[in-house]
């Protein structure tokens, strides 16, 4: 967005003069015609050059635009197309109330795509890291069918259900991430400052070390000594990793690894199908086809494994086959799952029926996610345990050794 000047005459002919937010000098002029002021010159303000531009351009320290800032917006929206606002005016004052700087951008972007004649889902999908493809083809939806205010309202309800997900997740795995932190910071403690100062007292002593000791002033000495080859191999192999997750194959295995993991690996299938079955679900009470609603559910499952499983649902159908069919030689749901499915198709209310499957699979989640720590806790106490075996052995029955050391 650029900062233009202007000066011109209003309905009255009087001069109004003054500065406006815009894309491009034509879109200023546009916006002027727009609130009734006929423009006489239209001259960008330069703007003084920023060294840190290109750095902050990055995408490290561009803000994003957060799940709950979409779901307002969504809400907004909602409200002010069901009260008759035009979509122009609707966006452009959501932009200037957004206290988001990456959302207003956003928005005001948006805004001056549907001022130039392009739809909204077409202005939205020029920003695909804002708005996914579920997002766009309801959008879609909603403007050929003159229901944009019921489309608005069906995502912000996604989004929320997304969002409590999210939420569930991070309660459920706090306590382990606290613990397996508060593991790895004593390790380090008693690697680099506990061991090496018993190390010191054992030499003065010239006693002679248990092999347990031994071990565990071996390994300090490595981190003291190694410690920056542990970190940069620590960070290739991060680096190596997410290089590796981006590429089709990559992502594809990964997805796959994850949901062969012990204790989460079948939490991470059920929240899968859940968003699956509740996203097709929604595209298909919209009016979508079936077979682009399960492409477009596959894209927003977030798991390129179970995506083109869904995927080839798709092209059974185009085959011929009926969704149960296909469902069904995809291996992924549970009989009772398969038989809503098949009461859904007979009933000619596979919409409502999907939304129960994933209802389904959101009592699942709520359970796994409860008895996630419950699982996890005994590990956590067993690597605790060893830890403090491994320093009593270590560094403890030395200790009563050095008075024998001390006698001689």
């Amino acid at each position: 967005m650029a900062q233009f000047q202007f000066r011109g005459r209003d309905a009255r002919g009087e001069v109004n003069q003054g500065t406006l937010d815009a894309a491009t000098r034509d879109a200023a002029a546009t916006e002027l015609v727009r609130r009734g002021i006929t423009p006489i010159a239209v001259t960008e303000i330069q703007q003084p050059k920023d060294v840190l531009a290109g750095l902050k351009k990055h995408p490290l320290f561009v803000p994003k635009i957060t799940l709950d800032e979409l779901i307002i917006m969504c809400r907004q929206m909602n409200a002010l197309t069901r009260a008759g606002i035009p979509i122009i005016r609707a966006m452009r004052g959501l932009a200037e109330s957004s206290r988001s700087e990456a959302l207003k951008a956003t928005l005001h972007d948006v805004t001056n795509r549907l001022e130039s004649g392009v739809s909204l889902a077409a202005s939205m999908q020029a920003h695909s890291k804002v708005f996914d493809e579920l997002f766009i083809s309801m959008i879609h939806v909603g403007e050929n069918t003159g229901q944009l205010e019921q489309a608005f309202k069906q995502l912000s309800e996604s989004l929320e259900l997304e969002r409590d997900t999210r939420k569930r997740i991070k309660q459920a795995t706090r306590y382990p991430m606290i613990v397996s932190g508060a593991l790895l910071g004593a390790l380090m403690i008693i690697n680099f400052f506990v061991i090496p100062k018993f190390a010191g007292v054992f030499a003065k002593f010239g006693a002679e070390l248990p092999f347990a000791t031994k071990i565990l002033i071996t390994t300090s000495n490595f981190f003291i000594n190694y410690w920056w080859l542990l970190g940069g191999l620590s960070v290739g192999a991060v680096y190596a990793f997410k290089r590796w997750v981006k590429t089709p194959q990559g992502h594809y295995l990964w997805d796959k690894y994850k949901l062969g993991f012990p204790i989460v690996g079948g939490l991470f299938e059920q929240i899968t199908l859940s968003r699956f079955s509740r996203n097709f679900a929604m595209m298909l009470g919209a009016g979508v086809t079936v077979t682009h609603a399960l492409a477009i559910a596959a894209e927003a499952a977030h798991n390129k494994y179970i995506g083109t499983n869904i995927a080839s649902m798709k092209t059974g159908i185009e085959r011929g086959d009926s969704l149960l069919r296909t469902a069904n030689a995809t291996g992924m749901f549970t009989p009772l799952v398969l038989q809503m499915i098949a009461v859904g198709e007979e009933t000619g209310s596979i919409d409502r029926l999907l939304n129960e499957v994933a209802d389904f699979y959101d009592e699942e989640v709520d359970y796994g996610l409860k008895r996630l720590a419950e699982s996890i806790e005994p590990i956590l106490l067993l690597a605790m345990g060893a830890m403090v075996l491994v320093l009593a052995l270590g560094v403890f029955l030395p200790i009563w050794d050095l008075g024998k050391a001390a006698l001689k």
